[in-house]
This record gives C-alpha cells, structure tokens and sequence, in this order.
C-alpha cells in the first residue's frame, strides 16, 4: 500500500485518546504516509490528527449528565457521520466510548466504509444482546483481553486480541526499592496501598472504609505503612476530610499511584481498571466494591460474571479476594490483606503468567490488523 491513507479515528476520553496515540505511531510506522482525521484529544493531536472539535464534548459520565447533554451529542454524531461520509476514509476506529462510537460505526459501515472498534465494551458481563449490533456495525473487534476474543469468536464477530499497551509499559519485574526511595520510604518495612478509586462517588463509598480497614491493619502489624494516592485535588481533598482525627502513618499522594503500586507490599483496592495495574506490578490485592442498594440489585440480575474485577476474568478463576457490598467491612478487609503482607505468592505467580499473556505489542498488533482490513477492499 503505498498511497496515502486517510485514517479516521474518534476518541471519547483521556485512556482513549492514549490508546489512540499509540495506534496512531505504530500506523505511520508501518505506512509511508497517511493522514488522520476525526476527534481526538492532545495526544492524538501531537501525532497528527484534525480534531473536527474537542474530545472534551464527547466526555460525559452519569445517566443525568448524559440526558442533558443528549441533545448537543446526538446532533454532534449526526454531523459527524455526514463529515465522515463526505471525507471517504479507508477505515474508521472508534475506540472505547461505545454508546456514541457503535451507531457511528454501524452508519459508516453502511455507507461503505471499513469500520474498527476498538475497546470491547463490557457485552460478556451484561447486555450481551449488544453483540447483535456490534456485528452489523464493525468488520473489525480488536480487544485488550483474551477472554473478550473468545467471546466474539462463539459471536462469529470477526476480532483480533491485541494485548494491552499497559502490559507492554510497565516492566515484569518492578524495582520495589527505586520506588520506596523516590517516595522517600525507608527500604524495609512493611507497605500497603490505599486505592479507593479515583471518582468521588467512588471515594465516598470506599474512603472511610478503607481507612477503618487501615487501622484494624494496624492493629494486627504495627509496623505497617500506608500510602494513598490522590486522583486530583479534589479527591486530595475528599480524602483529607476523610482522615480527620485519625493517626495513621500514611503518606498521602498527588497522583503517583504507579510509583506507589510498585513501593508496596500489597493492595486494598477498589474493582475497576487499577486492578489490572496492581496486577501488572505483582502486587497481591483484595478487591472492595459498593454501589448503592438499588443499583447492586439491579446489576445482580443483569450481570452474568461470575466475577467483577479484572485480574479474576483473566483468570478465569478466583485469584483474588472480592469483596462485595455488605460482605466489604473493615474488619474482613483487614483479615483478607493482613496473610498477604507475608508474599502472596499465589497472586503473584497467576499475575506473571496474565502479564506474559498479555504483552503482545499491542499498538504494532493493532495497527497490523487495521492494515490486512484495509487490505481486503
């Protein structure tokens, strides 16, 4: 393929306008020349794309704020698909961002265009009927994660695992005792990471927990150190008021939450995607989840895992503690995290072989499959 090659490619928030980054680099690396276009954040930018308007007007989360901003998005896509038309790329990549990026993709591909999705949604989990529209709308699922691939292979969705960049950053092997010393932590001595999630609704449920957690830790290893990294101000703030009249020796910091993973010793974490990075340092977690009553009663009737965090789906097996809901109390995460401090190595063995799996290049591994697509018009 040596002609030029118009790439378009639409980003809904910052993890991916970061993957699209990635892709982007490994597509002109194997391309003599090709130009992008589409939505994209600062990143994407860098790497050349023209950005029809700011990723930021795609980034909405929460049921209210997404019906009041329905109407501007709704408008915004409708635009976007006359754009797009007009512009006849050889692909589309929508990454992430499924709910405006799949009726996207399913008007492109009906006007003739290849289409990629990029990020599976959650369809194994819950929805599993949006399988049926992902099939008419993409010719191509690339995911992060192998079971995902299984998934849409008993679909007869054409896809392709590409790993996952994070797998690929982080080392195998993380220097424990770098970290310690760039966070100005004595080498010895026991650590343990604080990571109630990085949204406030997250911090609500999970912050005062986790500090009772903390201190019942404590009080079973006096030794313990604790570190707490904050998302963002806000969140820094959150937490503060959280530890209020408590005396916890505990090291509160502004992001950072890679060197503190790697400084630690083990994990209370909430489910969500810093599991997998607590996967990908080797350090042993137990996992906490709360949601309000009505939205866990729901979600228990819709979802079809058997498990809600990562490292357990890779696994495909019960790896790591979860606990849920009304089973997550102080006093069962302190039981749960207190044996860990002492290896975990049975975490830790499982966490190697996932990481392994999942180094495969991934931006190189995507950008290849984009291009056979591309190949076979």
């Amino acid at each position: 393929m040596s002609q030029i090659l118009r790439v378009a490619l639409v980003a809904g928030e910052a993890s991916g306008d970061i993957l699209g980054a990635g892709l982007m680099r490994a597509l002109k690396s194997q391309h003599p020349a090709v130009e992008f276009i589409g939505v994209g954040g600062p990143l994407m930018q860098a790497e050349g794309l023209t950005s029809y308007f700011p990723m930021e007007r795609l980034s909405v989360m929460g049921l209210v704020e997404v019906l009041g901003r329905l109407p501007e998005l709704l408008a915004r896509r409708k635009r976007l698909i006359r754009t797009l038309i007009d512009a006849k790329p050889d692909v589309f990549i929508g990454i992430d961002a499924p709910d405006f990026n799949l009726d996207l993709e399913l008007k492109l591909r009906q006007a003739g265009i290849k289409t990629v999705h990029y990020v599976s949604p959650s369809v194994w989990a819950w929805r599993q009927k949006r399988v049926l529209k992902i099939r008419d709308a993409c010719d191509l699922m690339l995911t992060l994660f192998p079971f995902e691939a299984q998934f849409y292979v008993e679909k007869n969705v054409p896809v392709c695992f590409v790993g996952h960049p994070l797998a690929d950053a982080i080392p195998l092997e993380a220097d424990r005792q770098a970290a310690r010393a760039a966070l100005g932590l004595p080498k010895d001595g026991q650590v343990v990471a604080l990571m109630p999630g990085s949204r406030g609704g997250e911090v609500a449920r999970l912050g005062g927990l986790f500090l009772d957690a903390a201190e019942r830790l404590r009080a079973m290893r006096p030794g313990v150190h604790f570190l707490l990294p904050c998302a963002n101000a806000e969140r820094r703030q959150q937490l503060e008021a959280l530890l209020a009249g408590r005396n916890l020796p505990l090291s509160l910091l502004n992001g950072r939450s890679h060197d503190a993973l790697a400084a630690c010793d083990a994990v209370l974490i909430a489910s969500g995607t810093a599991t997998l990075e607590a996967l990908l340092y080797k350090r042993p977690m137990v996992v906490a989840y709360r949601v309000a009553s009505l939205t866990y009663r729901i979600l228990k009737r819709l979802v079809k895992s058997p498990y809600i965090s990562l490292p357990n789906l890779l696994a495909q097996r019960l790896l790591v503690p979860e606990l849920i809901q009304d089973e997550a109390t102080a006093d069962a995460l302190a039981q749960k995290l207190s044996p860990l401090l002492d290896g975990g190595h049975a975490q830790t063995e499982g966490f190697d072989a996932i990481h392994r799996t999942l180094r495969q290049d991934a931006s190189n591994t995507a950008a290849t499959a984009v291009l056979a697509l591309i190949e076979t018009r």
